[in-house]
């Protein structure tokens, strides 16, 4: 689900189960409930599945590569900030909120997340508690792998995409939860995990190109796709973040023209190049002042910053604190935010 502003971080879906068609038969009415009796069997059995890997709050990084099981067993009093790689997110239990740029999406055990390229995020976990946790797995998505794949999948040809988005969500299909399910099984088999394990995966992502955003996801592994033009120039902002920016490089570097650069940019991330570069200077300044223990001067010189008047400012803005309050009030909560 996608919306604006603070109302949508509250917002709940209604459950998918129970809808009907139904001419008065009742015919339609009973296969909704049999499918939704299969849905809810298979979200039980991955929910037990990502219990029995997750024993705390946390993410923890699986046998299977590129595989996460994460647990919480609170809600966030406020949002966690983060940087996001391309991934499938799937909930078992509760329900997220996550904020990009000025959008903001929501997901439970009815919608899957898909991130397609990597962007900093604003996170929080909007329901659970200790008997019924947050539950969720993630699935690294490799553009080479989906490229493979999308030949399989559109022999033909992919058809043309009307949306390019960084995210997007989609209802929760059955066969995936189901092969997630047995995903997470093969982890109590030592063989499994090398020999059954990348089969899964590649039926799960099969089953996502052949699905609603499949022909979007397919984006992914085409170097030539806007998509993937702009993953381009969002690579070098990672890993020049420290660096003076220039729209027109990044551009170039896209093989685009700047006026269409900043629109394929805007309309894949939600944001600017510039608000990109300056959300992931703050959030590794943070990370320096929480981690490595930098003052706040060191810090943002170290990720870019000329004037720490100018930092302190936009440190403000975006954490709701200046950076020594911020970082004082998040030592102090080391337990919830470790």
């Amino acid at each position: 689900m996608r919306g604006n502003g603070k109302a949508a971080v509250g917002w709940r879906t209604r459950k998918l189960a129970g809808r009907s068609e139904a001419d008065g038969t009742g015919m339609a009415r009973t296969a909704d409930q049999g499918s939704a009796g299969s849905h809810a069997g298979d979200v039980e059995k991955l929910a037990e599945c990502l219990a029995a890997y997750a024993p705390h709050d946390g993410s923890f990084e699986l046998r299977i590569p590129g595989v996460f099981a994460s647990r919480f067993s609170r809600l966030n009093k406020e949002c966690a900030h983060g940087l996001r790689l391309p991934c499938l997110s799937i909930v078992a239990q509760g329900e997220k909120t996550v904020i990009v740029g000025q959008e903001t999406f929501s997901y439970d055990p009815t919608r899957m997340l898909v991130y397609s390229v990597a962007l900093p995020v604003a996170a929080m976990i909007t329901q659970a508690s200790a008997a019924k946790p947050y539950l969720a797995l993630r699935l690294d998505l490799d553009p080479r792998k989906i490229a493979e794949l999308v030949l399989k999948v559109y022999p033909r040809g992919v058809p043309a995409a009307q949306e390019r988005r960084a995210v997007y969500i989609t209802p929760a299909d059955p066969r995936i939860l189901n092969a997630a399910t047995r995903l997470m099984e093969c982890l109590g088999q030592p063989r499994d995990v090398d020999l059954l394990a990348p089969l899964v995966v590649d039926e799960i992502l099969i089953r996502m190109l052949r699905g609603p955003i499949g022909v979007r996801v397919a984006q992914m592994g085409f170097a030539e796709s806007s998509v993937q033009r702009i993953a381009q120039a969002i690579s070098w902002l990672r890993a020049n973040y420290a660096q003076p920016m220039k729209v027109e490089e990044l551009a170039e570097l896209a093989h685009m023209s700047l006026s269409s650069f900043h629109q394929h940019f805007r309309m894949v991330t939600s944001m600017s190049p510039l608000q990109y570069q300056k959300v992931l200077r703050l959030q590794e300044a943070r990370r320096l002042m929480l981690s490595a223990m930098m003052d706040a001067s060191s810090a943002s010189q170290r990720v870019g910053y000329l004037s720490a008047s100018q930092f302190s400012r936009e440190y403000s803005r975006f954490f709701g604190n200046a950076p020594t309050r911020d970082i004082a009030r998040l030592r102090s909560e080391a337990p919830m935010w470790a």
